[in-house]
């Protein structure tokens, strides 16, 4: 697990974990699934979620739709953590029930976690070039005000590790870095900048994390991914 770079921009209101290349390959289908089963139940348990209350962001390019929202409900619990079952791929999910948390694996893409305090409403949302170029920043903060309410000004977003512009620069954004389009989509919607708070850590450079694109230059031997995991904690109980 990684300890540093922990978001703070939460105020003990959201657990929020990054696993390490450390913790092993956490999606299922790069090398054995039962290895990656282990993996996904170590981390969990050492950050203290329980994997049976855990949603996956199962994401998907098989499709022209990089903006794909839903509400999860309890029934979601489990989904796609414990085996590869999952029915219905999206780019984000959202939930209200504290005892709910979302895990994402990444290699590269950003994992954005977006909590309204005011709602109590918490979304882990995956953009990267795809979604960024269909505005998946926006549409988050979008999906939120539309559907619960939310005031993007209320909101604290934070953004996972992600590739940086030397290695993977977003063309259709004048070069700029997956982070910069990120935040600047999440002003444009509403969010004040003192409200986002953005990893330093570029994968493509960073050791502890896997990337995929360093992975297919022939940089790295091992395909993998790292995770994140939100969870909101109790209204008034600090995050472990």
């Amino acid at each position: 697990m990684i300890t540093t770079d922990q978001p703070t921009i939460f105020n003990g209101a959201v657990k929020v974990a990054i696993s390490s290349r450390d913790d092993g390959n956490m999606k299922f289908g790069l090398g054995a699934d039962a290895q990656t089963l282990e993996n996904r139940k170590n981390f969990l348990e050492e950050v203290g979620i329980d994997i049976t209350q855990t949603s996956l962001v199962g994401i998907t390019y098989a499709t022209d739709n990089f903006a794909k929202y839903r509400i999860a409900t309890a029934g979601d619990k489990s989904v796609g953590m414990l085996k590869a079952d999952m029915e219905e791929y999206v780019d984000a999910l959202v939930v209200q029930d504290s005892k709910h948390a979302l895990f994402l694996p990444l290699a590269d893409c950003a994992g954005v976690v977006l909590y309204d305090p005011e709602t109590r409403v918490l979304m882990v949302s995956h953009i990267g070039r795809h979604s960024a170029e269909q505005e998946g920043a926006k549409k988050s903060v979008a999906y939120l005000k539309e559907h619960f309410g939310a005031h993007p000004k209320d909101l604290l977003v934070w953004i996972s590790p992600s590739v940086g512009s030397a290695t993977y620069p977003l063309h259709a954004f004048n070069d700029k870095s997956l982070q910069q389009v990120i935040i600047e989509q999440l002003e444009e919607a509403g969010v004040p900048f003192a409200r986002i708070e953005a990893s330093s850590v570029d994968t493509a450079n960073d050791p502890h994390y896997f990337s995929h694109s360093e992975y297919l230059k022939g940089n790295e031997t091992q395909a993998g991914r790292f995770a994140i995991v939100a969870e909101m904690t109790v209204q008034g109980e600090p995050a472990a």
